[in-house]
């Protein structure tokens, strides 16, 4: 058992340091705004080549609408890549599941802009006749330059969409999902010949030719640098090994690791990290596991649940095992905290970050109250944390009462928001963390927004992918 005890703990009334809050507000806001400034900035490029003008005719205005999709699904598609690059200002803002439903949302939209780009560009170049869609959509690939190419980073991308619908990924392993996403980066990549070669607005003017490869060169740099080149350089730089490997239920192990400098991993309470166990075979699959206890300067925790595939595995390991990681990442820290008071909901193994930020967080004794459903894991840490900390655990037994109630059947009579406002009456007045599977979390945060909890202090992290 780890339990660190010694966090500096405000007193009542004591004032929060809502700066970090602030600056990610601001980060969000700029973000936002530069991601519809270059939304305007293609449009206007589109303009200033004649974009407008050729809607005056039928087949040209097909060919000018399709270079018009063109550039907004390729200039989605690089704010994609841009925001799933891990840049650590934008990380610590939004957080990865914020970052990933807007990577959803615009990889969508990039895809669909790009269907409709291929379908006008070829009708116009057909002469607006549909009879001569198929000759041209041959011609085009075989004879312009990077077409070819164009169509195989196409492939890729549709190979990435549709593994990424919610029907598709709940059939695959998060492992294979993540394997057949990393396509996305090879369709990007083929485009690129595309644009340089055929692409109108790439070269029509300097300030265009400048703006694209400024974007191009951003999304590859960010890549290199926080995707590949940082994991590497902490990876070797903290030598991390696996010490030993606890058992914590029937089905959930704890894995400690130790490594040098540990005390300069920028790592806090309540993060994540992708982990890659170097032990033969798979050992090039990246599993995100959260810290299951607050990082002490010396040795590092996560606990792991048997899910199948390289869940499995970590109860096999052994001590000496190396480890690579990417992160940390996750916004579920004490960073976007505005409250002395905080409620830490979660539940099954989601409670891992919780256990963390139980013991990482500052609090006065009674300031934080604990909402645990499903099995105890952690029942004798917390016990703990209560009687040295002043934590308060409530745990939440049995089945769910209800398809439509994140709560079980042992908490007695009343709807949701009765029971949560029983457990927490100033829920309202705090900070609450949430972690769980996606469709409880969904009705978790329903409850909560009904007890009166304003969206900007309900942080969230869900293992559903």
């Amino acid at each position: 058992m780890s339990v660190t005890l010694d966090p500096p703990v405000p007193r009542h009334g004591s004032r929060i340091d809502t700066r970090p809050a602030r600056t990610d507000a601001a980060v969000r806001y700029l973000a936002g705004t530069l991601v519809a400034a270059s939304l305007v900035v293609v449009t206007y490029l589109w303009v200033a080549g004649g974009g407008i003008q050729d809607l005056a005719s039928w087949a040209d205005g097909l060919t000018s609408l399709g270079r018009w999709t063109g550039l907004l699904a390729s200039d989605l598609l690089l704010v994609q890549v841009l925001l799933m690059a891990r840049i650590p200002p934008l990380e610590r803002a939004v957080g990865q599941d914020r970052l990933a439903r807007v990577h959803r949302f615009a990889g969508f939209g990039s895809f669909t802009l790009m269907l409709v780009h291929l379908a006008l560009i070829t009708w116009g170049y057909a002469g607006g006749r549909l009879t001569a869609v198929p000759g041209t959509f041959w011609t085009l690939t075989v004879d312009y330059p990077g077409m070819l190419l164009a169509l195989a980073g196409t492939v890729c991308l549709v190979l990435v969409v549709v593994t990424s619908v919610r029907a598709a990924r709940s059939r695959l392993r998060h492992e294979s999902w993540h394997l057949l996403h990393l396509y996305a980066y090879l369709g990007v990549g083929l485009a690129l010949p595309h644009q340089l070669w055929t692409g109108q607005e790439f070269l029509s003017s300097t300030a265009a030719t400048v703006y694209w490869w400024t974007l191009w060169a951003a999304a590859a740099a960010a890549v290199l640098v926080w995707r590949v080149g940082l994991p590497l350089v902490r990876s070797l730089r903290h030598d991390l090994r696996v010490t030993s490997v606890v058992p914590e239920a029937a089905d959930v192990v704890s894995v400690y690791l130790t490594g040098r400098h540990m005390d300069r991993l920028p790592v806090a309470a309540g993060q994540f990290l992708s982990w890659r166990f170097l032990t033969g075979p798979g050992w090039s699959r990246t599993h995100p596991y959260s810290l299951s206890a607050a990082p002490d300067g010396r040795s590092l925790r996560i606990t792991v649940k048997d899910l199948g595939d390289g869940s499995r595995l970590t109860r096999s390991l052994r001590p000496g095992t190396r480890v690579l990681v990417e992160g940390p990442y996750g916004r579920l820290t004490a960073r976007p905290r505005t409250r002395d008071r905080v409620a830490l909901i979660g539940a099954g193994v989601g409670i891992t970050p919780l256990r963390a930020l139980a013991e990482g967080l500052p609090y006065a004794p009674g300031d934080a109250v604990l909402l645990q459903r499903g099995a105890p894991l952690f029942a004798a840490e917390f016990d703990v944390l209560a009687r040295e900390r002043g934590l308060q655990v409530h745990r939440l037994p049995g089945p769910r009462r209800a398809p439509d109630s994140w709560l079980g059947d042992g908490v007695g009579p009343g709807d949701d928001r009765a029971v949560l406002l029983g457990l927490i009456p100033d829920v309202a007045q705090r900070d609450v963390y949430l972690c769980g599977p996606e469709a409880w979390s969904a009705s978790v945060r329903r409850t909560l927004a009904a007890a009166g909890v304003p969206a900007s202090r309900i942080h969230v992290e869900t293992f559903g992918w």
